[in-house]
């Protein structure tokens, strides 16, 4: 029997997908609770063409995360923060900081917890984070640390 997926089933399929079962686990399990309806050729044009759109969708947001991460190679963000007498700073620079000096100077919103420092800041100088622009797509951004 050929159904077509509402859901995510485990070890079946995931959602939009068409895929062959035995006619009890159809009848009995699928069908009823609504998790998969049968695969007509109404319904299989109805799953493709959401699976086209999920497609363009998908391309769409990787191009836009590729254009993000292109300007976002061109930053340079500046913070400035506390050093003590011996030159180390007090606090830490985190996620957070960056993500607020970005919206700041640059008006450009990036969630904090996509931030990554590639090294851990131990005084004023010039260092690297990471940002996850989109699962597959990162950004590298210079982050220059001031006394002030």
């Amino acid at each position: 029997m050929k159904v077509i997926l509402q859901q995510d089933v485990k070890n079946v399929g995931k959602k939009g997908d068409i895929v062959e079962v035995s006619e009890g686990y159809g009848r009995n399990f699928l069908l009823p609770k609504k998790i998969a309806i049968i695969a007509n050729a109404a319904n299989e044009n109805v799953a493709k063409a959401k699976a086209g759109s999920a497609a363009r969708k998908k391309a769409q947001d990787t191009d836009e995360a590729k254009l993000m991460a292109a300007q976002l190679a061109k930053v340079t963000v500046t913070i400035p923060v506390k050093i003590g007498s011996n030159g180390r700073l007090f606090g830490s620079v985190t996620g957070k900081d960056i993500s607020e000096a970005l919206k700041k100077q640059f008006s450009i919103e990036v969630d904090k917890r996509k931030i990554s420092l590639k090294t851990e800041v131990t005084g004023t100088g010039s260092y690297e984070a990471v940002i996850k622009v989109h699962p597959e797509i990162t950004s590298t951004i210079k982050v220059e640390i001031t006394a002030g």
